[in-house]
């Protein structure tokens, strides 16, 4: 599929999708309550056939935290990103993907643990860099450290 056959594909999914083309690759911003369906169906879909997520990041964009998805079929060759938003920044939860790509189990604790989003349906989730004493997630812009962030 090329990118144009992608957009038509993923709009008659969900058409309320917000389709980003500035970009390196496709992408798409995900309505957080259809963020899990979408992704099973692009993954499970043999027109899309996304089977490799191979990438998984948090993002803090200062007013709201989310999540980055780099997806790859491995069958068809084409490459989209999803981008979805956790609704509240004091308490943020997106559903979890790991019962569709095994691999987002670690990179979904990560972001869990460097920006403090939550995952539903996690099977483990739990910090994997800091210790359980730590306070705060160092990857939010609002975070405070005076002992070891030197500001200028």
């Amino acid at each position: 599929m090329n990118n144009k056959e992608l957009k038509q594909k993923i709009l008659s999914i969900l058409p309320s999708v917000e389709i980003i083309e500035n970009n390196q690759f496709l992408s798409f911003n995900i309505p957080l309550n259809d963020f899990h369906n979408l992704a099973k169906n692009l993954k499970e879909s043999e027109a899309t056939s996304f089977d490799y997520l191979f990438c998984l990041t948090g993002m803090d964009y200062g007013d709201s935290l989310g999540v980055v998805y780099h997806l790859r079929s491995t069958k068809h060759k084409h490459e989209i990103v999803l981008k979805v938003k956790a609704g509240d920044r004091e308490n943020p939860v997106i559903d979890s993907v790991c019962d569709i790509w095994k691999t987002a189990e670690f990179h979904e604790r990560e972001v869990f643990d460097l920006f403090g989003i939550k995952f539903n349906n996690h099977p483990d989730l739990r910090r994997i860099f800091l210790d359980e004493k730590w306070q705060g997630h160092p990857l939010r812009k609002d975070y405070v450290d005076e002992v070891n962030i030197v500001e200028r």
